[in-house]
């Protein structure tokens, strides 16, 4: 059984930053493509960032240069590093994992900033 679990999330001020993971567990990750989405109060889900099993990056273009996706194989564990945070972050965060035509999720951290 797939399960992805997102940790991490919280209340943090504009500036600020968090560091949120997902401990991804029934899944080989070779191969396979990682991403973290987003979906504010409202709003449809959106992408933020991929990382691809040969570690090549995608970026959606408000968090470029403020957030960084990695992966741990080994551990089974891809996070995001989130810097100079800003209101406009504030959303449920979740991973996705892609095996074929099946897009597996988590249950979402939810990442408020806010003085």
């Amino acid at each position: 059984q797939v399960q992805l679990v997102e940790s991490g999330g919280g209340l943090v001020q504009p500036g600020g930053s968090l560091r949120i993971s997902c401990a991804i567990s029934g899944i080989t990750f070779s191969g396979k493509a990682m991403g973290w989405y987003r979906q504010a109060p409202g709003n449809q889900r959106e992408l933020v960032a991929v990382i691809t099993s040969s570690l090549n990056t995608f970026y959606e273009d408000s968090v470029k240069g403020r957030f960084t996706i990695s992966r741990d194989d080994a551990k089974g564990t891809l996070s995001l590093q989130m810097n100079n945070l800003k209101p406009e972050d504030t959303a449920v965060y979740y991973c996705n994992v892609k095996w074929g035509p099946t897009d597996f999720w988590g249950k979402g951290t939810l990442v408020t900033v806010s003085s």
